[in-house]
């Protein structure tokens, strides 16, 4: 079912604290819909005041409160607020993981190996291993990451070394050994490879 603009404006002043708080900021961190802020940031502005800051909400509230509220609202309530019914069950998976243990705090992050790292968060639904991959490289600054499903790095290589042709993901897994245990450093050079401009030969 299509909401328009209206609608949706008009489900998010029914969200009271701490519940519209956790999903504007829930929806922030993880990226999830775009649209989904687009529709607080209106409702905020027709109300005349700014959204709140991420800390805010009641005394004591905590990242955890943040999480179970997302948890006990409606689907029908998320759906509202421009999250398709994919990403709503995504959104609860990764809120039920957080408050079970599943995910890692960034205290534990740090302490974790980068494939310890992929293991468990993949088991959130909607979280892949390129996902977790961005995680480590700009996140968490780790610099052995290769992720060699990703375009921009495949395309940025075959550029480098003017290949016709990308490598499949198992034979980039092999270049990448040249590099260890730096590939980070060279997947961002391939990265930047792109932006240059192609060199044009004399015939042309």
């Amino acid at each position: 079912m299509a909401y328009s603009t209206e609608r949706r404006a008009a489900v998010l002043k029914k969200l009271e604290p701490p519940n519209a708080v956790a999903l504007r900021q829930l929806a922030k961190d993880e990226g999830i819909s775009e649209a989904t802020l687009h529709i607080w940031r209106r409702d905020a502005r027709s109300r005349g005041r700014l959204l709140p800051d991420a800390d805010a909400g009641p005394e004591g509230w905590t990242s955890r409160d943040k999480f179970a509220a997302v948890l006990e609202t409606a689907d029908e309530k998320l759906r509202a607020c421009g999250l398709s019914g994919s990403k709503t069950v995504a959104l609860k998976d990764l809120a039920a993981k957080t408050l079970d243990g599943t995910v890692p705090s960034r205290r534990e992050l740090v302490r974790m190996t980068d494939e310890e790292i992929v293991e468990r968060l993949t088991k959130v639904r909607g979280i892949g291993r390129w996902t977790v991959e961005m995680l480590l490289l700009f996140e968490l600054g780790r610099l052995d990451v290769w992720p060699v499903a990703d375009y921009g790095v495949l395309k940025g290589f075959a550029k480098t070394f003017g290949k016709r042709k990308l490598p499949k993901p198992k034979q980039f897994a092999k270049i990448g050994d040249k590099w260890r245990p730096y590939r980070s450093v060279a997947a961002w050079y391939f990265w930047r490879a792109l932006d240059e401009p192609v060199k044009k030969s004399r015939f042309d």
